[in-house]
């Protein structure tokens, strides 16, 4: 049995491997299959040659795989379910989080609100902001930065306290109970 794979077995895995579409595991399961039905079935002694008899059980393994995958309903995953409805958005988390951060928007000062508004809602870059509500640009990215960060606090979003600078801060959620 040794010597038939070493001398068809990377021929014919290399076969299989194309016939498979490059899945090498299915591949070498095939390969083993035909290596064992050679075994159990052809004379090894008579120096008749065993490739194309090999290839074409091969062939013959991997056509009714197919027709069997095909002949019955697809298999189902156990955990697809749970992907599904986990990663489906029904709207509910959408809503809570909206009226958090209403919540929290309301308990900013007006000044920060309307900073926040002008920035993040509309759309405007600083100076255009700026120009809008009638103070500087830097007037506005200060306003803006400690609006930010009071509205954080406010949804109780906290900083690491390890943080570095110039890396992005590692948010947690403060527990609502």
């Amino acid at each position: 049995m040794r010597t038939l794979y070493d001398e068809q077995g990377s021929p014919l895995y290399a076969y299989v491997v194309r016939l498979l579409g490059g899945d090498r595991h299915r591949a070498e399961d095939v390969v083993q299959e035909t290596l064992l039905r050679c075994w159990r079935t052809q004379d090894l002694e008579n120096g008749q040659p065993l490739r194309p008899w090999l290839f074409r059980v091969a062939r013959n393994l991997v056509v009714d795989e197919y027709r069997l995958r095909m002949a019955r309903p697809q298999e189902v995953n156990g955990n697809d379910w749970l992907e599904d409805l986990l990663t489906k958005s029904d709207g509910v988390d959408r809503l809570l989080s909206s009226m958090i951060l209403q919540e929290a928007f309301q308990k900013l000062s007006p000044k920060h609100r309307e900073v926040l508004y002008e920035t993040y809602y509309t759309g405007r870059s600083m100076r255009e902001a700026g120009l809008v509500l009638g103070v500087p640009p830097g007037t506005v990215k200060s306003r803006v930065h400690h609006a930010v960060r009071a509205l954080r606090m406010a949804m109780g979003v906290v900083e690491a306290a390890d943080e570095e600078v110039g890396v992005r801060p590692a948010w947690s959620y403060t527990s609502a109970a």
